[in-house]
């Protein structure tokens, strides 16, 4: 298998996809719902993923380069774990390395899991104006189901798993599905995203993206707005870049 890392600041190709959404006309730009991710954007637990790979690794006997940490963020499990495999050289299956992370991961948010800053009081503010949401990560079932414990569940229309579709991010597949679960036009939902292959993701379904660099550093463009923080985030912030303003 053969990794391209990009440069930071840039987003994968992902081959054979197009935007499914259009660009809203004119007089036709409300915000319909917004989808959010998890890991890195609602969670501080982007670092809990990477100790996790860092102990396991070490326990077969090998040392993770940290230049590897902005390749394996954000991505699906098979994608990075599979880099890891073949970067280190590891005598361990994909399907076996998944379970010792997996169970890692639980163990450390049985612990601690951190909300990002802003982020309590967005999904609130989400709710109480009964703007639809959705919560899309490429984590498995398992996991989102732990964390909605501590994220609210009411928060959330539905949850899209990284485990439950056939394509994961970098693809549009997720959020494309969850689009049509909420009824709504993938060019009227705003994304919320941490890394460069969920903003990779969101646009190619044809989503406006707010992006909030968790790793690797995110560049400005079109339809895709950089702030620092989720306290920059707020309800009328995101019907402002619907409309343009």
């Amino acid at each position: 298998m053969t990794s391209t890392v990009p440069a930071p600041g840039t987003l994968p190709h992902v081959p054979g996809t197009t935007p499914a959404g259009r660009t809203p006309a004119a007089g036709d730009s409300a915000l319909q719902a917004v989808l959010l991710d998890m890991d890195g954007t609602l969670v501080d637990t982007e670092g809990f993923w990477w100790d996790v790979e860092v102990e396991v690794f070490g326990a077969l006997g090998h040392t993770l380069d940290d230049s590897w940490r902005h390749v394996v963020v954000g991505g699906p499990m098979t994608r990075s774990a599979g880099f890891l495999i073949e970067a280190t050289g590891a005598d361990i299956s994909l399907a076996d390395l998944s379970v010792l992370l997996n169970a890692g991961f639980e163990e450390r948010i049985g612990h601690s899991l951190p909300l990002m800053p802003g982020a309590a009081r967005l999904l609130a503010e989400l709710h109480e104006h009964a703007v639809p949401t959705a919560l899309v990560s490429a984590s498995h079932r398992r996991i989102i189901d732990r964390v909605l414990t501590v994220l609210g569940p009411h928060h959330f229309r539905l949850s899209i798993a990284g485990d439950e579709v056939s394509r994961t991010k970098p693809y549009p597949d997720p959020y494309l599905l969850a689009a049509a679960g909420l009824g709504v036009d993938p060019a009227r939902c705003a994304v919320v995203e941490d890394t460069a292959t969920g903003v990779a993701a969101a646009e190619a379904a044809g989503c406006h993206v707010v992006a909030v660099p968790s790793v690797a550093a995110i560049v400005p463009a079109e339809r895709r707005t950089v702030v620092g923080s989720l306290q920059e985030v707020d309800l009328t912030f995101l019907r402002g870049l619907m409309s343009g303003r």
